[in-house]
This record gives C-alpha cells, structure tokens and sequence, in this order.
C-alpha cells in the first residue's frame, strides 16, 4: 500500500475512532516504534511523504520540461523557413499594386533565391553533370550516326532520300575557319545584348548556368562545350536537316525543333526562341559550307565562350560556399 493511501485510511479511521477496526494491528499497528497518538503509521508516512513528493514533482517537472523545450525546437525548425518567405512575400504585397510587374516579378525572385540560400535548393554535384552530360552526348551521337546510315542505305537502294553523308559531309576547307570565326562573334555578341536587355532571358539563362556549371572546374567547361555541341549538330543538322530536303525551310524547322527541346533546367520560353535563332544559324552554316564540321565548332566555341564568360562575370555558388 502506498504512503498517500495509508495516509488517508489512517486520518480517517483517527477521525471516526474506528482505527482498529479499520486497519488490523497486526499489519499496520507498529507500537513503541512511531509514537503517534493512535500507535499506527501516521506518522511515519508524514515523515517519508513530503520527501517522496517532492522528489516525484521534481523528476516529472523535469521530464516536462525535456519535453516541452524538444517540441519547441521541432516548432522552431519547422517554422523558420515559413517566416522568412512569408516575411518576403509580405513585403511583395505592399509593393504589387503599384503596377510595376517588372519589379514584382524581381521581388519574387529574390524571394525564391533567400529561400534557395537557406538550403532548398541544391545543385547537382560535379560527378553527375559531367556523367549526365557524357551519357546525353553519346546517345545523340549514336542516334545522328544510325539515321546518317540509316539514310545513306536508304538513297543508295533507290529511295528519294538524300544522303545525308554526301549533303552534309565531314570535310573541311581553310574558308571554313572564317565561316566558323563569324558565327562565334555573332553568337556571342547577340548574347550578350539579349543578357543585357532581355531580362526574362537573362534570368532563364542564369537559372540554366547554375544548374549545370556551378559545381565545374575550369578544364571541365571543355568537355561540357564541346561534347554537346558535336553531338548535336551530328543530330540535328547533320542527320535530321537533310531528311526534310536540305533547304532553308528545313534549317528552319529542325532549329524549332532544337530549340524546343532547350526547355527546362530553369530555361523559359526566351530560350527556347534564343535556341532557334541560334539553330537557324548552325544550318545556315550547314548549308553554305556543306560541312557538318562549320556548326559542330561553332557550337561548341559558343558553348565554351559562354560558359567562361559566366564564370568570370557572374557570383558562383560553389565559391559563395568556401
């Protein structure tokens, strides 16, 4: 039997004088040993239950407070990303009636970057762009060899298809060097003009940058230029383009076709249409040359000129980390 229980049968029985009757001597009348007024355990329990409650107060006050600081650090984490988007986004509120979309639009991009700096957003690691990029390239030159091949057999049987490897040729002449110095000066200067004018476009462009060269080393900008761009310009303008009719109507719909394809990884439709004009121009080159090799350097030239320009103009999260 407890102490608070014995407690409370004991006060009872003293107070109706039926103690003896209540709780047998034998078992709880200890005499000589406690001296209370009626010789049973009253007060002996008093003694050892103010100790007894107090020690049980004290151990569950504790586990109490364990238990209440561990939830207010689960509340705490799980909130604080919630207050510092809903703090931007509050300040956003004050600011979109004014009518200024563009200026909307940057403050819900600085809301997404905060958010992304406290740890959302995560960039792919070196390994895995360059395997994915690697993988990507090799498929595309596997598929722009077969329907190369694929057509060369096709015409050679006597189907009205032409041959991809006659029209567009792996040859090469010193002129070529000035078609391909051209299309890289072109390319990169109307880059950088849409970069500078084009807001859209300069953020999808950012967006794409990040998402592929953040975590590079120098010397891999090489390979991430040049694989890409022999891969497609064997695809699309050395394979595809001379299956529509090597024209100018076909450098246009291939260059849609490429530049659709160029969605995603944070690119928007500006570079999709930037992606076209850029592929209208790689079969321009195709056709005046006759050469898939004018495209395949200038592609990958514009793909390392502009990733290096990145670098050297633009803050790279994997340095803000250091």
């Amino acid at each position: 039997m407890g102490a608070v229980t014995m407690v409370m049968l004991c006060e009872t029985a003293c107070a109706t004088g039926h103690h003896h009757r209540s709780l047998p001597s034998r078992e709880y009348n200890w005499p000589g040993l406690l001296g209370g007024k009626c010789g049973c355990s009253c007060s002996l329990a008093r003694r050892l239950l103010p100790a007894n409650l107090h020690i049980f107060k004290a151990f569950a006050s504790s586990r109490k407070s364990e238990k209440k600081l561990r939830n207010d650090r689960k509340i705490s984490k799980t909130t604080q990303r919630k207050d510092l988007l809903s703090k931007d986004f509050m300040d956003m509120s004050d600011e979109a009636p004014s009518g200024n979309d563009t200026d909307f639009s940057n403050r819900i991009e600085l809301a997404n970057n905060n958010l992304g700096a406290n740890g959302s957003t995560s960039y792919p690691t070196r390994g895995q762009v360059l395997q994915a990029c690697s993988i990507t390239s090799g498929l595309l030159l596997a598929l722009g060899a077969t329907i190369r091949q694929a057509a060369h057999v096709a015409s050679v049987e006597g189907w009205a298809v032409l041959d991809s490897s006659e029209v567009s040729s792996v040859g090469f002449e010193m002129w070529h060097l000035e078609l391909i110095l051209g299309l890289v000066l072109l390319i990169s200067s109307c880059r950088y003009l849409l970069l500078k004018t084009w807001p859209d476009f300069s953020r999808s462009s950012e967006a794409a940058n990040q998402q592929i060269l953040s975590s590079l080393e120098p010397l891999d900008y090489i390979l991430v230029a040049f694989l890409p761009g022999i891969s497609e310009e064997l695809l699309f303008r050395g394979a595809l383009m001379p299956l529509f009719g090597l024209n100018w109507r076909s450098a246009l719909a291939v260059a849609a076709i490429f530049g659709v394809l160029h969605l995603g990884s944070g690119r928007r439709y500006s570079f999709a249409i930037w992606a076209t004009f850029v592929g209208f121009a790689y079969g321009a080159a195709t056709l005046i040359s006759s050469s898939i090799i004018v495209p395949m350097a200038s592609h990958s030239l514009n793909n390392l000129v502009g990733g290096l320009l990145w670098r050297l103009t633009s803050s790279n999260p994997k340095e803000q980390d250091k």
